[in-house]
């Protein structure tokens, strides 16, 4: 710069308010340095949709220039990158308002002179001025070369910084309309001085932005990286199937094509677009704590972040994927800023009622995609009565279970247990266990059979959270079979054949009693059972205890737990059960033991000692 241009240009200290940007921008803001450039094409899309706007009035501002673009440019020689548009420009004032001060943004004062149907055209403008600071993430220092449109060509201005406190500007022509954003990279940036690289991050982050945004390659020739259309805003009855498959793929790279997809448009008070994709099969990383699955958020076209962190939707649908698209939102919305605001909380509120009511109707309507669904994210599902209490009753109407009923291969739903019901029955009876093959084996599950009536089968880990904090369904209360005082008088078939209390014989009590001595503080009771038909024993605990899956769980996690002594029950009929009573010299201490441990196991817990119940069963057998 020579000595004239150097007395000509006059410096200015930025705004407080900006050199606290500045800070956080470089140090905290934005873990991500790529972040820049979506900001600053952000910027200048925004300047050319201002400028259509203002042409609607006044045609002579698209001069002789009228397609709106955005331009990258690389020169790694001199280690710079240019983001230029043709858009609106700026004058002197503007870029003393943008580029130095945050309060007052030209693009804010802009939107709020809009009234009508104005505001309506303006939806696509944001907040200019703000993300422009992230240029000193990657920068060590930043110009920018302006016209305003309808203005003569020595009316062009040059903003310099380093981002240090102060700004330099200048009187310098400019023949095109619109900006020029120079960034002088830092050491340590030159992966920004890829071509590749730069395509990448365009078609990531700004892909549907509704016009050009062309790189120029070696030889000098521009190419549009980016879609320029947004597929979401466009109206559902000029999208086809096909259109919407093939943005889920680009969107998620699944090969497969979803099972359903929802497209809604709100407008009023807030306004925002959502798409909404539930997939077919279900991604490697479903149950991992650092999943990449989430929602995409973008402001008026432009992506913002992918929503890990489930303020969107919560995480018991984080099989769900798309995006929101709102016009309300800044540009540089935090994460911090989505755990309060309002807005977001509407929009996660409006997202999960349609994703439930859209699987409520393919519940309904299509039982094979459903069941196809179920097989992918059911076990996802089941989250949800315990991380969504509001909508535990919608959820639980989703949920499939195996159960006693039929050859046991199909799994039923929570409505269709109850329209099997016997009469009288007051309950949805349960049975929760390591494996299926353990549950569908449990002696619990002998006087229901006999009885003929239905138990849902639980067998994933998640099950016993699920009917921790899953009470009831439609009026009716869940039970375990497995816990409590059991009584099905009056239910089932054959009702002459179900007595009140199991019968027993005195030798029998007197056996019991004789268990209950040798066993001492391993259970707090010994009792006959009206559970078991074809087993000597099993054990119970009581209803508001944890059952024995649960408690192995709990422990596998590290938890502590209160000690539990489980209940004893003996069956009278059992042949081993009426051979030890009538035996004067059996050990009942060796006998005792091997019906609880035997029980314990039955009931998927482990044995403290399993060498020992080995060697007491082969003295036994001896």
């Amino acid at each position: 710069m020579s000595n004239n241009d150097a007395q000509a240009a006059e410096t200015h200290e930025f705004q407080a308010e900006v050199r606290q940007l500045l800070d956080l921008m470089i140090h905290s803001l934005y873990s991500n340095r790529e972040i820049f450039l979506r900001e600053l094409v952000s910027n200048a899309a925004d300047a050319a949709d201002r400028l259509r706007f203002e042409a609607i009035q006044d045609e002579s501002l698209l001069e002789d220039d009228p397609k709106p673009r955005v331009s990258i440019q690389v020169d790694a020689d001199a280690r710079t990158l240019t983001i230029s548009d043709n858009g609106v420009g700026m004058n002197r004032e503007d870029v003393i308002d943008n580029l130095g001060t945050i309060a007052r943004s030209g693009t804010r004062r802009f939107l709020d002179a809009m009234t009508g149907d104005q505001k309506q055209d303006a939806q696509l403008i944001g907040q200019f001025g703000v993300g422009f600071y992230s240029a000193f993430i990657v920068a060590d220092s930043v110009s920018v070369h302006t016209r305003r449109a309808g203005e003569s060509a020595d009316q062009g201005v040059l903003w310099r910084s380093d981002g240090k406190g102060a700004f330099t500007l200048e009187q310098a022509p400019r023949e095109q309309r619109g900006t020029a954003v120079t960034l002088h990279l830092a050491e340590g940036q030159d992966e920004f001085l890829e071509r590749q690289r730069l395509r990448q991050i365009v078609r990531r982050y700004s892909d549907h932005i509704a016009l050009p945004i062309e790189l120029e390659d070696e030889q000098g020739e521009m190419e549009t990286v980016n879609q320029a259309s947004a597929l979401w805003m466009r109206p559902k009855s000029e999208i086809s199937d096909e259109d919407y498959q093939q943005f889920y793929q680009q969107l998620t790279y699944d090969p497969e094509p979803p099972l359903e997809w929802l497209h809604n448009k709100v407008e009023g008070n807030q306004s925002y677009t959502s798409l909404l994709y539930i997939p077919a099969q279900r991604p490697f990383d479903l149950f991992e704590a650092d999943t990449q699955q989430g929602l995409r958020l973008y402001v008026r076209r432009v992506f913002i972040m992918e929503d890990r962190e489930n303020r969107l939707l919560p995480r018991y649908l984080r099989f769900v994927r798309g995006l929101v698209d709102s016009d309300d939102l800044p540009l540089n919305v935090s994460r911090e800023l989505l755990q309060h605001n309002r807005l977001i909380d509407r929009i996660r509120s409006a997202s999960v009622k349609r994703v439930l009511d859209s699987l409520e109707r393919m519940a309904r309507d299509d039982a094979e995609r459903y069941a196809r669904f179920w097989s992918s994210f059911g076990t996802v599902l089941k989250e949800g009565p315990v991380e969504d209490p509001g909508n535990a009753e919608k959820v639980a109407g989703l949920l499939r279970f195996h159960s006693t009923h039929g050859d046991g291969g199909q799994t039923v739903s929570l409505a269709d247990y109850l329209a099997r019901r016997h009469e009288g029955q007051t309950a949805i009876y349960y049975l929760t266990g390591e494996s299926l093959a353990a549950v569908r084996n449990s002696p619990h599950l002998e006087i229901f059979r006999q009885r003929d009536i239905e138990v849902l089968l639980l067998a994933e880990p998640i099950d016993e959270w699920l009917v921790a904090h899953l009470s009831e369904y439609d009026g009716v209360p869940l039970q375990s079979v497995a816990k409590g005082d059991l009584n099905l008088d009056g239910l089932g078939d054959s009702p002459e054949e179900k007595p009140e209390q199991p019968e027993t014989s005195e030798p029998v009590d007197a056996l019991i009693g004789r268990i209950r001595e040798a066993l001492g503080d391993q259970v707090s009771e010994v009792r006959a059972s009206s559970r078991l038909t074809d087993s000597p024993a099993c054990i119970v605990v009581g209803d508001d205890e944890f059952g024995l899956n649960m408690q192995r769980m709990l422990k596998a996690a590290g938890h502590e737990l209160p000690q539990q002594k489980p209940v004893l029950e003996i069956n009278p009929q059992h042949s081993i059960i009426e051979r030890l009573a009538a035996s004067d010299d059996a050990p009942i201490d060796e006998w005792a033991t091997l019906l609880l441990e035997q029980s314990v196991l039955m009931d998927g817990g482990r044995l403290d000692d399993p060498a020992g119940f080995v060697r007491r069963m082969n003295r036994l057998l001896d």
